[in-house]
């Protein structure tokens, strides 16, 4: 027998043990890649010399009602990979109606502002232009005796002697 009629032949049994679910070699997931190796073959024998048996072998697979694998895991990788651009749409459509909403906000401010600014150069109304320095805030009352400008050991001191008292 030939080199290639002896690969043709080992495909073959290979072909059949794969999908009578009896692999010997492979994991006997229904790939060329499994086909090859159950076959004892390289890959590109089963791409580029017997085309007509990786034809066969997909075939085959279709027929009995099932999918390669490779195809289901690039299914299953299309999906995956859907899912995010769904949800990208999604924010997308909400962001342009947040940017719409923005918009129309800051058109109605700038257009309250102008109208502020020409009747304050008109002085057609009542308006009173807000402080520009803060206000300073009430000195902050302090617990007991203690003063807020005394010294640290005149603090010190006299709670020190608030204490002694306490404890006779």
């Amino acid at each position: 027998m030939s080199p290639v009629a002896d690969e043709r032949d080992r495909i073959h049994a290979a072909m059949d043990r794969i999908l009578c679910g009896t692999p010997e070699r492979s994991n006997g997931a229904l790939t060329i890649v499994a086909l090859a190796v159950e076959a004892g073959v390289p890959r590109n024998a089963l791409t580029q010399r017997h085309t007509d048996l990786k034809n066969e072998f997909y075939g085959r697979v279709r027929a009995r009602g099932g999918t390669p694998d490779s195809e289901q895991r690039l299914r299953k990788q299309v999906r995956r990979l859907k899912e995010p651009r769904a949800a990208d749409a999604e924010e997308t459509a909400y962001l342009k109606a947040d940017v719409e909403a923005l918009v129309g906000a800051l058109h109605q401010a700038t257009a309250e502002n102008q109208l502020l600014h020409q009747q304050l150069a008109d002085r057609t109304a009542a308006l009173r232009p807000l402080p520009s320095q803060r206000q300073r805030r009430p000195p902050v009352q302090r617990a007991g005796n203690l003063k807020p400008n005394s010294s640290g050991e005149e603090r010190h001191r006299r709670l020190t002697s608030a204490r002694a008292e306490s404890t006779t």
